[in-house]
């Protein structure tokens, strides 16, 4: 079953176009990374589907219920960790909890448990009674997962859940996240964190000025889009390189064989076999890969933290 999907959706803020057609579709359970650089559209697509910005066309529908007529529905099972925090600075984050809970009709019961367990999972409970300003910015990141997790949703949206912690508290978030994943939850994050989504995402889509590029797992994406190299060290150089390696597109340098391969897992043992077959002598063998960075830079022609 498909727990969100997102069509022909187009924002404009006056005379800016934020989204220009935006497609997406995100089955129930999967992890799905929306990858781009500040000013994509990221934050925009999520505030639509969540209910905070109006879209002026297209349809967004989260177990197939549009978001806007089905209201009460859809945004009952959302959970969303914004980038801005909008809460009231006056109440420790215990009680922001409660009334976080309170909104989607917790029982006090129900929510006791829920924050308790929130608490002490993301390392929160010697701070409970302290206000927001109060935290540090990492304890910040960790009061809004909490607060987006009180009403135990099945769809999760992260809004750039680690931009500007430090890499301990990211790395304990990639944990946590992975873990909420395994349960069945469904993840939509949003990242300009390129290792993020090649770590935590088992489909991502790439999206840049409002426009949804390219869009499939990280390993199909660098397959299709990227290239691998290969860089073979030779004992010696031989002259008739270019004959025993008719078939391949490659570089020398002094005694080192460079190529540029789709897939370097594939070429790899039939390059050591040709050579190997006209007695050619290899004295090691390094690969590169392609990453989701390269795979951006390509289709956009930017980089994308730029």
């Amino acid at each position: 079953m498909k727990a969100i999907e997102i069509l022909g959706l187009k924002k404009s803020y006056e005379k800016t176009l934020a989204l220009n057609g935006v497609n997406l579709s995100i089955k129930e359970g999967e992890f799905f990374g929306l990858l781009g650089p500040n000013g994509a559209g990221k934050t925009t697509t999520i505030n639509i589907l969540t209910g905070l910005v109006f879209r002026e066309e297209g349809s967004t529908l989260v177990f197939g219920k549009d978001t806007v007529k089905d209201f009460r529905f859809t945004r009952s099972k959302i959970g969303i960790a914004a980038q801005e925090l909008s809460v009231d600075w006056f109440f420790s984050i215990e009680k922001l909890l409660y009334f976080q809970a309170g909104y989607y009709g917790l029982s006090k019961k129900v929510a006791k448990k829920r924050i308790e367990d929130l608490l002490i999972r993301l390392d929160l409970q010697k701070k409970k009674d302290s206000r927001l300003r109060q935290l540090s910015g990492g304890m910040k990141r960790r009061f809004q997962l909490a607060k987006a997790l009180v009403h135990d949703p099945d769809i999760i949206i992260l809004d750039e859940p680690t931009a500007g912690v430090d890499v301990e508290l990211r790395r304990s978030l990639w944990k946590y996240l992975k873990d909420l994943h395994a349960t069945g939850k469904t993840i939509l994050l949003t990242t300009h964190y390129i290792e993020e989504a090649e770590k935590l995402c088992e489909n991502v889509a790439i999206i840049d000025e409002g426009k949804i590029l390219k869009e499939g797992s990280p390993k199909k994406l660098t397959q299709e889009l990227g290239s691998s190299g290969i860089t073979i060290h030779l004992n010696e150089n031989k002259q008739n390189l270019n004959t025993v390696l008719a078939d391949y597109s490659f570089t020398l340098d002094q005694n080192r064989l460079h190529f540029s391969v789709k897939d370097s897992d594939l070429a790899i043992p039939k390059i050591i076999q040709t050579l190997s077959n006209n007695n050619i002598t290899i004295q090691s063998v390094e690969a590169t890969s392609s990453s989701l960075e390269d795979v951006f830079l390509d289709l956009t022609g930017k980089n994308i933290n730029k």
